[in-house]
């Protein structure tokens, strides 16, 4: 098998990878470059570059027949890590109240552990619902890293409003995967 063989096999997974690697240091940032408003932008940038391969990784496994039971393990793992270390990196700083980086990731804990209960008899797959609430919690992190503080108050309230609304879409999303469909 040569190399360029192998490297076209696991492109997706070597994607997603890439995205575990920028975990940390998005988190670095967040934590040690608060104060830096290039630091901020840079992890803001890493942030969204890092959740933008998510879909990236997927489409090319699904369009090049590549799906690996190694992508399907990484995948939501990259993804956990990348929401929930944000999240708790900025709650640590006091960026975002404990209460709703808690709310998120009980309900992200919970639906993950009962994907894993139910996993034998049926596979949960992610649902449209579920997609919009990573979409939106993406978005809610970037907001809340940006360093526009100084367009005023306003910016804060927003800021503040998109962070509750993904709360309860994270919560109302969980609660749709354990009603069964009709």
């Amino acid at each position: 098998m040569s190399s360029n063989s192998f490297l076209y096999r696991q492109t997706p997974n070597l994607i997603t990878m890439a995205r575990i690697a920028l975990v940390p240091v998005v988190l670095w940032l967040i934590v040690s470059q608060w104060e830096s408003f290039w630091g901020r932008v840079a992890a803001l940038v890493l942030l969204v570059l890092a959740a933008s391969t998510d879909g990236i990784d997927g489409a090319l496994a699904r369009k090049r027949d590549l799906v690996s039971n190694l992508g399907k393990l990484l995948d939501p793992i990259a993804d956990k890590a990348l929401l929930s270390g944000s999240l708790i990196a900025l709650s640590a700083i006091g960026v975002i109240e404990w209460w709703i980086t808690i709310a998120i990731l009980v309900r992200e804990l919970g639906i993950t552990l009962y994907r894993l209960v139910i996993a034998k008899k049926q596979v949960l797959a992610a649902s449209g619902g579920g997609k919009f609430k990573t979409v939106l919690q993406i978005i809610a992190i970037s907001l809340a890293i940006a360093p526009f503080e100084f367009l005023g108050d306003w910016y804060t309230l927003f800021v503040q409003a998109v962070l509750w609304f993904t709360v309860a879409v994270t919560w109302y999303t969980g609660i749709r995967y354990l009603i069964p469909s009709k």
